[in-house]
């Protein structure tokens, strides 16, 4: 999982707002907003949001997790499908 880049305070990112959406944007870093020096907010891009939207989505599917977690037992036993098996080529 991918890690916090920076932790600023409340005061600082108030001033420093558009330069720190910018880095967020262009780096694709997420900063938590502190105060008194506890994380209180997370900033980060649209797309890593949109992404774990879509985790959450995918984690709250019954029918995906039982599947995800089939595959998994089924890659420890090493029981692996073809790809001919699987496309028919």
């Amino acid at each position: 999982m991918e890690e916090i880049q920076e932790y600023i305070p409340i005061t600082k990112a108030k001033n420093m707002l558009l330069e720190t959406i910018r880095r967020i944007e262009i780096d694709d870093e997420t900063v938590a907003i502190t105060k008194n020096g506890v994380p209180v907010a997370v900033m980060l891009s649209m797309e890593k949001f949109n992404g774990l939207l879509e985790t959450l989505d995918v984690l709250s599917d019954e029918a995906a997790i039982s599947s995800l977690r089939k595959s998994i037992r089924e890659g420890i036993a090493d029981n692996w499908v073809s790809y001919e098996e699987v496309f028919g080529e």
